[in-house]
C-alpha cells in the first residue's frame, strides 16, 4: 500500500509553509495540484522537483479510481490546492474517502487554512463555530440563508470580491442589520484588512470601498 499526504500550503505568505510540508513535497512520487501553473511556481521556489499532476473540481471524479489503483500499488502521493489545506472548499475530499475505505494510509499535516486566523481575530465567539465555506450561488440559498438565520453559533463563510456586497446585503435582510460581523480580506498577504462592526456599517464601508481580495466573512449567532 502506498500513502496520501494531504499538505497545507500558504493562502499569500510564502513563509507560511512548514519545513515539514516541505520535506513530504520532495519526497513523494507526485504532487497532486488543483493549478499545475500555480503549484509549479511555489515548488520551484522551494526547489523541489517532484512531477506535478492536475486534479481539480473538474476532473476528480475521473482520477479517483485510477488514482486509487497507483496507491494500492504503492504510489506516494501528497495532494495539494491553490492554498491552504485541500478539501476546506477545495478538492480533495472524494479521494481522500476513496482512500479511507480502501484502507490506504491518509495523513493530514498541520498548517495554512484561511479560515482559523480569520475567526480567531474577529473578535466574535469561537468556542463554538459552524463553517459554511461558500453559499450556493443559486439553488437552495434562500432556504440556507432562513436557515442560518437561527444559528446561534460564530458562522463562517468564504466570499469572492464580486459577491460580497450581494451576500453582505442579504445577511442584513435575513440576519439583521445590527448583528455583529468581521469581514478579513487578503490574509497574511500585504494589503491584508479586516473590517470589523455590524452588518449595516460593514456592507457600507465596502459599498464605499470597493471589494478585493479573497474574503472570510465571521458572522455572530443569533442572541
Amino acid at each position: 500500500m502506498g500513502k496520501l499526504y494531504l499538505v497545507p500550503t500558504p493562502i499569500g505568505n510564502l513563509e507560511d509553509i512548514t519545513l515539514r510540508a516541505i520535506k513530504v513535497l520532495k519526497e513523494v512520487d507526485v504532487v497532486l495540484a488543483e493549478d499545475t501553473r500555480t503549484s509549479g511556481k511555489l515548488l520551484k521556489h522551494f526547489e523541489i522537483a517532484t512531477p506535478l499532476q492536475s486534479h481539480h473540481m473538474h476532473n476528480e471524479h475521473k482520477q479517483v479510481e485510477a488514482l486509487v489503483q497507483k496507491l494500492k500499488g504503492g504510489a506516494v502521493y501528497a495532494l495539494i490546492s491553490d492554498a491552504g489545506t485541500p478539501a476546506i472548499s477545495d478538492p480533495g475530499f472524494l479521494l481522500t474517502r476513496a482512500c479511507v475505505e480502501n484502507g490506504i494510509e491518509v495523513e493530514c499535516l498541520p498548517g495554512a487554512t484561511a479560515f482559523v486566523p480569520a475567526l480567531v481575530n474577529s473578535g466574535l465567539p469561537n468556542d463554538r463555530f459552524v463553517f459554511e465555506g461558500f453559499l450556493p450561488i443559486k439553488k437552495g440559498r434562500q432556504t440556507k440563508l432562513q436557515e442560518l438565520a437561527e444559528e446561534t453559533r460564530t458562522m463562517v463563510f468564504y466570499e469572492s470580491p464580486h459577491k460580497l456586497l450581494k451576500t453582505l446585503a442579504q445577511f442584513v435582510d435575513y440576519f439583521g442589520a445590527d448583528r455583529p460581523v468581521s469581514v478579513s480580506r487578503e490574509l497574511t498577504k500585504l494589503y491584508e484588512e479586516t473590517v470589523r462592526g455590524t452588518l449595516s456599517e460593514v456592507l457600507e464601508h465596502f459599498t464605499q470601498k470597493a471589494p478585493k481580495g479573497e474574503f472570510v466573512v465571521i458572522v455572530g449567532g443569533k442572541k
